[in-house]
């Protein structure tokens, strides 16, 4: 059994959005390279998945991405307590429940944004993983899902959950729609509304509230930080991760890092994963194609690491090809 950092330690300050088929432990391990200090989530894992499922894949994960949380995905409170519970002896230092994915797939389950309907539920199920593990239980949600009421719904399902003893609650600031709009849609259309997630803060300054949704420059800070507890960068982490070095830079006062410093330390990552795992060279530098995003060379880098990767024998030769392409354009 690994041991969780004190939760008391963690910042609440800046976190990057569990994504599903992109936030692997590869990715978190890269993002852990831009910034020391934001907290990293898994993608969502379903408790079925947990619980029958290869624990090495899908729990895995480095020391040093610590501080790390397990999202989970389910329903069942007694399923959520048991993959809580492992969550806790492979070493995370934060279980978060799903109540914010509109996919249909994730419908079916009856999880996801859906849940946001069962409040009640959603109580019984973060109250039945509390009991069973000691580091913090929280929840990530949508302001509302279809037609719901614009602050009503959202406080009665806050209230709800809270009465559990859950204090941090991630606010995506868009409704969810269910039907009607791709989980991209839904990322897209429905409006941002940080008001009604600012609310939610101001009528319960007890609660931890992380907006999430939208952020993707510094120049939006002086005006969200004031009202949140922190920040959730999705989407933006991803495919320019720089942005997550100037956050932490800008939030944290730490040292902007130095490009090529990172991809020596991530050449000897993929080096030892390889020796050890077997790990395949592009399982992790397909997520380091935008390194180099906004800089001159960069559409050149993105193309070598995306061309070569799948036939490349050797990391640090191919990262020696990509920086000589970049270094030409």
């Amino acid at each position: 059994m690994r041991a969780a950092q004190n939760s008391s330690l963690i910042s609440p300050c800046l976190s990057i959005a569990p994504m599903i088929d992109w936030t692997d432990r590869h990715c978190r391990y890269f993002h852990r390279q831009l910034s020391p200090n934001a907290l990293v989530y898994t993608e969502m894992i379903t408790t079925g998945a947990v619980l029958h499922g290869d624990l090495e894949k899908l729990l895995g994960f480095a020391d040093a991405e610590h501080p790390i949380a397990l999202q989970l995905g389910g329903s069942e409170p007694e399923d959520l307590a048991k993959s809580a519970q492992m969550g806790e002896e492979w070493g995370y230092d934060e279980i978060n429940l799903n109540c914010g994915c509109p996919s249909e797939r994730v419908q079916k389950g009856s999880f996801g944004a859906c849940l946001m309907r069962e409040p009640q539920l959603v109580a019984d199920c973060v109250k039945a993983m509390q009991d069973t593990v000691s580091i913090p239980v929280t929840v990530k949600c949508r302001i509302g899902i279809d037609n719901s009421e614009e602050y009503s719904f959202l406080e009665k399902f806050v209230d709800t959950i809270a009465a559990t003893g859950c204090k941090k609650f991630i606010i995506h600031a868009r409704k969810a729609w269910l039907k009607g709009l791709s989980p991209k849609e839904n990322r897209e259309i429905p409006p941002l509304r940080y008001d009604i997630a600012a609310r939610i803060k101001e009528t319960h300054p007890d609660l931890t509230i992380i907006l999430n949704g939208g952020i993707t420059n510094l120049d939006q800070l002086p005006e969200i930080m004031p009202q949140f507890d922190g920040i959730m960068i999705g989407r933006e982490a991803y495919q320019n991760p720089w942005f997550l070095a100037e956050l932490d830079h800008k939030l944290f006062g730490t040292p902007l890092p130095d490009h090529f410093e990172i991809i020596k330390r991530m050449t000897s990552y993929i080096e030892e994963r390889r020796a050890n795992a077997g790990m395949p060279i592009h399982s992790t530098t397909r997520h380091m194609l935008g390194l180099f995003n906004g800089m001159r060379g960069a559409k050149h880098w993105r193309q070598t690491l995306g061309g070569q990767a799948h036939a490349a024998t050797s990391a640090e030769q191919l990262f020696k090809d990509a920086i000589s392409q970049l270094n030409q354009s």
